[in-house]
């Protein structure tokens, strides 16, 4: 539990881990010293609304939706980028929308997801060892000595494009681009040749009948703004602290710390040690906060995270993430399942098929292979249903984009000998579009098997 003795700072006298090393300190602190004058990323009001809609997740009366690239680059960073990732998302969460006849909560891995953790501090390619790319906001992933030495200047960059990709996403969810009448302009071109792509249109089809219904009621999306507008959040795993405690401000509202950086927050599988400098930090501030569970987390640690994370036991503050492995599922979830029950806890669970899932293919490329993440997804829903509790979300890496890095799904399948055609993350492999929306209908079907009755209600805000 934080005492009234914590501070933004107080992370600092605790272990951490998966800190990068930069070699000039004085040039860092002015970097951070510059982003601490720096206006708020998003608002602690908008926290708290999300941590309300997060609540209703919890008590099983809506769903989450979070998800979006790996980690972003500063490279790919433009407009349409960001535009093509909205679409698929809105398109993936009326999906889910209609398949759970509930509220979905939209929670993008976007506007600032920039840091990632590693399993090493350096790699090795041709005989050649360097420290590792660990994110466009520390180091440059071209594999020479200069590029890979962290800089604290691309913080700066790192939050000048976090906000304006937090401008763009404003504009798109409540200027009129999330319009339900726009349904049918939510598909790219190159998702038409995809089994996807007709399901889509048929759920369209029946979401025109609807509205044309509603207007005929005098209900349009000049009167009705939940027709014409949506909430969307951001999210990040709060790796780099230095960054984050910055970003932290004091609510001149209730007097509570906020991380100003991102509406949700999450700790990793490899930061999450009790004991240790992230818990401590994430400890301290107010935002709904996630947490990672993998496969060596013991039922002991998971209690003491949420005695320290969450004392109060408030719903829609903690969401746990399992990332478990599509064969590991059943092996560990209902554990977790159990020392959440045993303990009375109100949290979310939320599934993250794509972490326990990467494989090397055989031409040394990292994926994903979409079977094995559609499985991690099916075990998520039967573990939950056998032990009559909710699953309330999903977590994936995905884009917008037309790439091939997660092989199978839909009528154009990847193989590993198309992973080279268009590899382009600068991590981890992504669903791209049609894959992504693929999965929503998996998971809309197992939504649609678990609830009682089929609702009339528009549930789309």
């Amino acid at each position: 539990m934080p005492t009234n003795t914590w501070t933004p700072t107080s992370w600092r006298s605790k272990p951490i881990s998966q800190v990068p090393a930069y070699p000039d300190s004085d040039k860092l602190r002015s970097a951070e010293a510059q982003i601490q004058k720096f206006p708020p990323l998003v608002f602690a009001g908008e926290a708290r609304d999300l941590k309300h809609q997060l609540a209703e997740v919890a008590r099983g009366d809506a769903f989450l939706l979070q998800g979006g690239d790996c980690a972003e680059s500063f490279a790919e960073h433009g407009a349409d980028h960001i535009r093509d990732f909205f679409r698929v998302f809105l398109q993936m969460a009326v999906v889910l929308t209609h398949g759970a006849s509930k509220p979905v909560v939209k929670v993008g891995r976007i506007a600032g997801q920039f840091a990632k953790p590693r399993s090493s501090d350096t790699e090795t390619i041709d005989g050649v060892t360097l420290p590792s790319y660990r994110g466009d906001i520390i180091n440059d992933i071209a594999f020479t000595e200069a590029s890979r030495i962290p800089d604290p200047e691309r913080l700066l960059l790192a939050y000048r494009q976090s906000a304006a990709t937090l401008n763009l996403l404003r504009a798109f969810a409540s200027g009129g681009y999330a319009d339900l009448t726009r349904v049918h302009e939510w598909t790219m071109g190159f998702m038409k040749d995809t089994s996807a792509y007709p399901r889509f249109e048929e759920l369209a089809k029946k979401i025109d009948d609807a509205i044309d219904f509603m207007r005929a009621l005098g209900l349009t999306p000049d009167n009705t703004p939940s027709l014409r507008e949506t909430k969307f959040y951001t999210s990040h795993e709060a790796l780099l602290l230095g960054y984050e405690e910055a970003l932290t401000r004091r609510d001149s509202i209730t007097g509570d710390y906020y991380a100003t950086s991102g509406h949700m927050l999450w700790i990793g599988d490899r930061t999450r040690q009790p004991d240790g400098a992230h818990v401590e930090y994430f400890a301290g501030i107010k935002n709904p906060i996630g947490i990672k569970c993998g496969p060596s987390l013991s039922s002991d640690d998971l209690n003491r995270l949420l005695d320290k994370l969450n004392p109060l036991n408030e719903a829609g503050r903690i969401t746990l993430i399992g990332r478990f492995g599509s064969d590991k599922v059943a092996d560990h979830l209902p554990r977790l399942i159990e020392t959440v029950q045993q303990g009375g806890r109100m949290v979310v669970w939320c599934s993250d098929p794509m972490h326990g899932n990467t494989v090397k293919a055989s031409n040394g490329y990292k994926t994903r292979p979409f079977d094995r993440v559609l499985s991690e997804v099916k075990s998520f829903f039967d573990v939950h249903r056998s032990m009559g509790t909710y699953p309330g979300g999903i977590h994936i890496e995905m884009t917008g984009d037309d790439v091939t890095e997660c092989t199978g799904g839909g009528v154009s399948a990847v193989t590993e000998a198309d992973l080279s055609d268009r590899y382009h993350t600068y991590c981890d492999p992504r669903l791209n579009a049609s894959q992504a929306l693929e999965l929503a209908f998996l998971v809309a079907e197992e939504l649609r098997a678990q609830r009682p009755e089929r609702s009339a209600r528009v549930a789309f805000a």
